[in-house]
């Protein structure tokens, strides 16, 4: 669930009206590689982040998990075929096998998940969400979350992880509010809690108002509001100059709502 702080925001202006949204899994190399474009525009470009040398000269952002991913692709597409089709947003997701082959899970990194070592053999990690500027509306992470509850069905997964990520921009003021929030109204239990390999220093927020769900990141409120769990106090990542929540879903805890609209067969 590695995610832009604000992957899901809308953008200033409605979007264009002649456009439509395709969902698709990357077939070959090319699908993969544009992915990894809009995620170097997106975590390079727009947030900053230090990649590795290869993937600044490259412009593409890469790392080893990348080999053993799916990648979900959301495509634009002009309904009167004037234009070409625009890749807008993407996600990607670590099944059981292929974190048995890439030596676990991106999270593993940030932090101890033994807690859910019970889960792993039905647990996908979801990672790497972005949604290009001037497109960040509610349809792309409609778009999104439609196949990933598809894909959860087809494949007979129980569980999505990940990292949750929140801009340190302010001094880590935010994200510090946001963690003693969140920790008071959607703590896991005991059971599945993590402790960070990198814990985040935390900063003062005094005088910062609470953070309500409304005032999240609207991939976080997304979660939040489906039956997702925080499973700990966030990480740091350097590379990214980030705050990572972790955060876990389990299927058999998705909110009604959630349920009726993205689990479609």
């Amino acid at each position: 669930m590695r995610t832009a702080p604000h992957a899901g925001s809308a953008p200033a202006s409605a979007l264009p009206v002649d456009w439509t949204f395709q969902t698709g899994w990357a077939s070959d190399a090319d699908d993969v590689r544009a992915a990894q474009r809009l995620r170097f525009a997106v975590f390079a470009g727009e947030m900053g982040a230090q990649l590795t040398p290869e993937a600044m000269a490259a412009g593409l952002d890469i790392d080893r998990f990348d080999p053993f991913c799916d990648h979900l692709l959301v495509w634009a597409v002009d309904r009167a075929g004037r234009r070409p089709r625009q890749l807008v947003g993407t996600y990607r997701v670590l099944t059981p096998g292929g974190a048995h082959h890439s030596g676990g899970l991106y999270a593993d990194q940030e932090f101890d998940l033994a807690p859910l070592d019970a889960l792993r053999h039905r647990m996908i990690e979801l990672g790497r969400a972005c949604v290009r500027p001037g497109w960040r509306s509610g349809g792309v992470i409609l778009a999104l979350w439609l196949a990933l509850g598809q894909y959860m069905v087809r494949h007979g997964f129980e569980t999505m992880v990940g990292c949750a990520s929140v801009g340190l921009a302010d001094g880590g003021r935010f994200a510090s509010a946001l963690w003693q929030s969140v920790r008071a109204s959607h703590l896991a239990r005991t059971q599945w809690q993590v402790a960070p390999r990198c814990p985040l220093r935390l900063a003062d927020t005094a005088g910062h108002a609470p953070i309500t769900l409304r005032a999240m990141p609207p991939l976080i409120k997304g979660y939040l509001r489906g039956g997702a769990k925080v499973l700990g106090p966030p990480s740091y990542d350097a590379s990214f100059h980030t705050a990572d929540l972790p955060i876990m879903m389990r299927m058999d805890e998705l909110s009604a709502r959630y349920r009726a609209q993205f689990l479609v067969q």
